[in-house]
């Protein structure tokens, strides 16, 4: 009875914390918003492509009877194979956002020329050769409705789906061409009726085809040796008469841990605008968590030999050689001499409208290490750092930059004014200034990968920092020679998710 009780408990429990759970509601840490100049220029630029691929694709065969009345004959087997489109034009197509559903695609007064096989036979007579076809009047019109899977991928169903193709004219080649082409009109209509009836079924599989790749889109990257960035959507698109917004999670975790970090993204709304094709914003919380994750990870510890200092720092920055002989000369005597930094809390962000700053709560060690000892800490100080960040897009990627606003060290007011205390806090801000901002900023110069389909580029971009979120205005252009290799960062490219990273379940 007791263990019968403890499971209806545990059951109970486990209820309530998923209603909890499915009650809660979840905010994004990006925001990209498609508007419908970007609609307009897929089309522009995209359409070349779209035929392109349709040329590439097989086509079934048609195959059907038909009789020919004037010829007395009951019935003539026909079946044209090895289909092949030579050229194919689509002289109006628009794309218009249903606002709740999706992206409604519209295309008529299309033309196609195709080149087949074809084989006849009746109970007089039987032969094959070779046929042109031309098809007009083409029209299509259909509904790509957008969604989300459990893994957070996106998803694409076609609903709605017309096509037709109104004319069709067979002209047949050989020594009896002229024969042939005397019947052929009857032939039109059944081949009409008969690929009027594939289109519709040949576009959904299409569709499938591309929700297929899509169920396989990287939602998981990794950016560096620390952490991994989650772009996944945390619900289905947002569709309005205007543009469509989706919603990415934009949460880094650090290599060994996805437990989500300690805070939640707030809330935040982008500008109501349409001058550029995309909108991105990026919310404080992206970069809490990059701090969060890389702080966990253990990516803000370093430590500078004294091999170090003299290969890299005394070569590289006009001075600083100066500044370590003066510690030398404050603190000690003893070689080799090493100096360590750590982070003790994550780095502070904070976005104010115009200005993007990170203080970094730290810690400096400054020791030495003789032949076959223990280091020996000679001074040990906390200090606050405070940089502003600098912005810019580079590629397809948001390039961050640090430089030293103020230093300050933790102590109690009263020992501010010694004269020890400013002389450290000067050679500490040289340190930061002229050696350790330097390397994060190498470090930074890989950038965060912005989600963005392949072969497209960033132009005409600009950034702005709002309160709580930085908002990126950029057109696009397709790079139709573009050297992007596919599966970079998440929505670049369709690429295969492998190992247990596929596992992971979005919110």
């Amino acid at each position: 009875m007791h263990t019968t009780m403890v499971q209806v408990l545990w059951g109970c429990f486990l209820l309530w914390n998923l209603n909890i759970a499915s009650s809660q509601t979840v905010y994004p840490g990006i925001k990209a918003r498609i508007t419908q100049r970007a609609l307009d220029y897929g089309i522009q630029a995209g359409m070349e492509t779209i035929e392109q691929m349709i040329m590439e694709k097989s086509i079934p065969d048609l195959k059907g009877s038909e009789s020919l009345d004037f010829l007395k004959i009951d019935y003539v087997s026909y079946n044209f194979s090895n289909i092949k489109i030579k050229s194919l034009s689509f002289l109006n197509t628009s794309l218009a956002f249903v606002p709740g559903v999706g992206i409604k695609v519209l295309t008529n007064h299309g033309t196609a020329n195709i080149s087949t096989d074809w084989e006849v036979k009746s109970p007089l007579f039987q032969d094959a050769g070779r046929a042109d076809l031309f098809l007009s009047g083409t029209f299509f019109t259909g509904i790509l409705n957008l969604s989300r899977n459990d893994f957070g991928h996106p998803t694409v169903k076609l609903q709605d789906c017309h096509a037709q193709v109104s004319h069709a004219h067979v002209s047949f080649s050989g020594e009896l061409s002229v024969v042939y082409n005397s019947f052929a009109e009857p032939l039109e209509n059944p081949i009409l009726k008969t690929l009027n009836e594939m289109l519709c079924p040949m576009i959904t599989s299409e569709v499938g085809a591309l929700n297929a790749n899509l169920s396989m889109l990287e939602v998981l990257t990794k950016i560096d040796n620390h952490t991994l960035l989650d772009y996944s959507l945390i619900d289905s698109p947002e569709v309005t008469e205007n543009y469509m917004d989706l919603n990415l999670k934009g949460t880094f975790y650090p290599l060994e841990n996805l437990a989500d970090p300690p805070f939640s993204p707030v809330p935040f709304t982008l500008p109501e605008r349409s001058d550029s094709m995309l909108y991105v914003g990026i919310s404080d919380y992206f970069f809490k968590s990059a701090s969060f994750a890389h702080f966990t990870a253990g990516a803000f510890n370093v430590t500078f030999s004294t091999k170090e200092i003299s290969n890299h720092f005394v070569q590289n920055f006009q001075g600083f050689g100066n500044v370590l002989s003066r510690i030398a000369e404050i603190y000690t005597l003893f070689q080799p001499f090493m100096v360590r930094f750590m982070a003790t809390k994550p780095p502070v962000i904070n976005l104010q409208p115009g200005n993007f700053t990170l203080d970094i709560p730290a810690s400096v060690m400054m020791l030495t290490q003789s032949e076959n000892a223990t280091a020996k800490t000679i001074v040990s100080m906390d200090f606050v750092a405070s940089t502003n960040v600098g912005l810019i897009i580079l590629g397809q990627r948001l390039i961050c930059s640090l430089s030293l606003n103020r230093l300050r060290l933790s102590l109690p007011e009263s020992n501010r004014s010694n004269i020890e205390v400013l002389r450290f806090e000067n050679i500490l801000s040289s340190i930061l200034h002229f050696g350790v901002l330097p390397l994060a900023n190498a470090k930074l110069q890989q950038g965060f990968p912005l989600p963005n389909p392949h072969k497209i580029s960033f132009v005409n971009s600009d950034i702005e920092v709002l309160e709580g979120f930085l908002l990126i205005s950029t057109d696009l252009k397709y790079e139709t020679n573009s050297k992007q290799q596919p599966g970079v960062h998440g929505w670049e490219a369709l690429n295969l998710i492998k190992g247990y990273w596929s596992g992971k379940l979005a919110p």
